[in-house]
């Protein structure tokens, strides 16, 4: 049996090295690592915390399964994130015929701005304002496409760069860039159509518009 000493600096490799080599307690921590991230991750997809926590246990078997797989060729967190986002659609594939619910943030997936926060206190109306946005912003993402609403949630709910979106996604950065691009537009114009009451002076980060893809 690999013992592996552990320490605050165990790096997530010394941690894969060390589960190849059969050390059940090196798994232990990796979980303990990313449990909360993944639940959160999954939480976009799925509202259900039973469900959320099944699916959880059901990402990191497959990480288990998978991990001699894992080429070191980007970061471990990446691996991960694309093996939940694909257990996350799976699982929204399989349950198609009830109704897609994500979890909104809109502490994280700001579409009102700084603007619209430094107004609240001139607006007794704020508060409620910003629940109605957070619940329509959820609506929307909802029925985007699953690669606009995946791409979103990478960028505006967990905050991953281009390039790590690129690689949990497997694709180029010109993808994500129009990717992106589109979903957010798609969310801005289905906003404009629906509330106009709700829309911002400035919505998602801004960015130029790439090539089409």
């Amino acid at each position: 049996m690999y013992a592996l000493k552990q320490t605050v600096e165990t790096s997530d490799q010394e941690l894969i090295a060390a589960i190849l080599a059969g050390s059940e307690a090196a798994f232990g921590t990796l979980v303990d690592r990313y449990k909360d991230k993944v639940f959160r991750l999954l939480g976009r997809y799925c509202r259900d915390a039973i469900e959320c926590e099944d699916l959880a246990q059901d990402v990191f078997l497959k990480v288990f399964r998978k991990l001699d797989t894992f080429q070191h060729e980007s970061a471990f967190f990446t691996w991960l994130y694309r093996i939940a986002v694909n257990a996350a659609t799976d699982h929204l594939s399989r349950a198609s015929r009830r109704r897609l619910k994500l979890v909104e943030d809109d502490a994280v997936l700001d579409v009102c701005g700084q603007a619209a926060r430094d107004q609240d206190q001139d607006n007794p109306a704020a508060p409620l304002m910003r629940a109605e946005l957070a619940a329509v912003t959820r609506q929307i993402v909802a029925k985007l496409p699953e690669k606009y609403r995946t791409i979103l949630i990478l960028r505006e709910f967990e905050d991953l760069s281009y390039n790590e979106i690129a690689e949990v996604l497997q694709c180029n950065l010109g993808t994500v860039e129009s990717r992106l691009f589109r979903a957010r537009q798609r969310f801005k114009d289905a906003l404009e159509r629906n509330h106009p009451e709700l829309v911002p002076t400035s919505n998602f980060r801004s960015t130029n518009p790439p090539g089409a893809r």
